[in-house]
């Protein structure tokens, strides 16, 4: 039986994410307007078209409820904000750029290394059926949950050292990877189905986004696409 409290916590919940759907909408069209400019002029992407589904995931997505309140009036700027710990939310381009090589369907099981904040999260949520996220900074990895949890978004969040991946709820359709390693870790690879998708920036000082692919056989196809500037990935050793 469910009782009238927890009627009332559900009712909250949706309510503050319709809310928070609305509240901004005119900057977040704006986001989304910058972000489709931007696609159209960067050669490496060959990206002259974002799927219309990521755009319209951009679109709901309330950024201003993941950033600390003292970067809300920045939230719907195209660049990376600190969100504290030493980390940053990436810049609404990039988020648009990784989700999209993605080639998410509203069917698919996807990993996130790297919540940070919860906003990336909370796009791939729009999108796919089911989302799996590790960060490894505590502090972040229990803001971004309260912040997911608040706004109704339904996403598996854990603590941890996201190297290994999240074995236990393998295979996965596609794997995100919001920090930059110096190799590909091997785990992740393992972790994703045939057929599916790595999207991972790589790198030490000059980084790489990279798109790792399943073929059938187990085989994989890696793919350059663009240069950025991540955070270091970190390791629980380190």
């Amino acid at each position: 039986m469910i009782s009238v409290a927890s009627l009332a916590l559900v009712f909250v919940g949706w309510t503050g994410m319709v809310a928070s759907h609305e509240f901004r909408a005119e900057e977040r069209n704006r986001m989304v307007d910058e972000i489709v400019a931007i696609s159209r002029s960067v050669p490496e992407t060959e990206h002259r078209e974002f799927a219309t589904r990521v755009l319209e995931a951009m679109r709901r997505v309330p950024r201003h409820e993941f950033v600390p309140a003292e970067q809300k009036h920045a939230a719907y700027r195209n660049r990376p904000l600190p969100i504290g710990d030493g980390q940053t939310i990436s810049q609404p381009y990039i988020v648009a750029l990784m989700t999209d090589l993605l080639n998410l369907e509203p069917g698919h099981k996807v990993l996130e290394i790297g919540t940070g904040c919860g906003y990336q999260a909370a796009v791939l949520a729009e999108l796919a059926a089911k989302v799996y996220t590790i960060e490894i900074v505590d502090a972040l990895a229990r803001t971004a949950r309260g912040t997911l949890q608040r706004l109704g978004i339904d996403v598996e969040t854990r603590s941890g050292d996201g190297y290994k991946g999240w074995p236990e709820a393998a295979p996965f359709d596609a794997i995100v990877v919001t920090a930059a390693p110096d190799h590909i870790p091997p785990a992740l690879v393992q972790q994703l189905k045939p057929g599916g998708r790595l999207v991972i920036p790589v790198g030490t000082k000059l980084q790489s986004l990279v798109v790792v692919s399943k073929n059938p056989d187990g085989t994989t196809i890696t793919e350059d696409i663009v240069p950025v500037r991540f955070v270091p990935f970190t390791r629980e050793t380190e």
